[in-house]
């Protein structure tokens, strides 16, 4: 379990007490019916990761609500959506193995993750992960209920493939922006769960020889 349903399971068990002591026991059932949500909204259930050489995993479980292709920062990507409901595991997990280059927090709306716009327009935290060959950037998209965005890593850290890398507080959406050359495996409609469904595969990195690693450019020198 992720350590913020401790805090909310607590914070709704002291209500409860307090609701029984000033009203009586009848009052404690909304508190600690509200106490069992959230101990079971923040589980966070392990996964296994696949190991398929180019494959990019789901960064949230969800449904698949968009497999299109779009421009951003000046090329064509293809983008994949997954909306988080509020039924849904809100642990973030890293889509590819590589390091983080970047992280940018935009602040915004709160509208309806489920519609489009809300890729541009809602409050978001905007990883990129580059690795294996490839840069893949993926988006933690507040929603209409969603206020809060975690992210527990920082620019240069490694992360490894289906790693924990934060959480989305109630409901919202996930956007995986991948090379235009990657090919989809998953369809709008389709259910996918953070970590161990993959998105995507993208092409293997070419492999450099020991010979060619080791020539010199024109012009340098051992």
């Amino acid at each position: 379990m992720v350590r913020d349903g401790y805090y909310y399971g607590l914070g709704s068990g002291a209500a409860a007490v307090l609701l029984y002591w000033l009203a009586g026991p009848g009052w404690t059932i909304p508190a600690l019916l509200l106490g069992c949500f959230f101990l079971w909204f923040f589980r966070d259930p392990e996964r296994q990761i696949p190991a398929t050489a180019g494959a990019v995993v789901s960064p949230g479980d969800g449904k698949v609500t968009e497999v299109v292709r779009v421009p951003f920062a000046g090329r064509d990507r293809l983008r994949i959506s997954i909306f988080l409901s509020v039924f849904d595991v809100h642990v973030n997990r890293a889509p590819i193995a590589g390091v983080i280059r970047d992280v940018r927090y935009q602040r915004g709306k709160f509208l309806n993750a489920m519609a489009a716009h809300s890729a541009q327009e809602n409050e978001q935290n905007i990883v990129t992960v580059e690795g294996e060959g490839h840069t893949v950037i993926f988006k933690q998209i507040a929603g209409l209920i969603a206020r809060r965005i975690v992210f527990t890593k920082k620019v240069g850290d490694r992360v490894e493939r289906g790693e924990r890398v934060g959480l989305i507080k109630f409901g919202s959406r996930v956007d995986v922006l991948l090379d235009a050359s990657a090919t989809p495996q998953v369809k709008i409609g389709d259910r996918v769960r953070g970590g161990a469904s993959v998105l995507a595969l993208v092409p293997a990195a070419p492999e450099v020889s020991r010979a060619e690693a080791q020539q010199v450019p024109v012009g340098g020198s051992r």
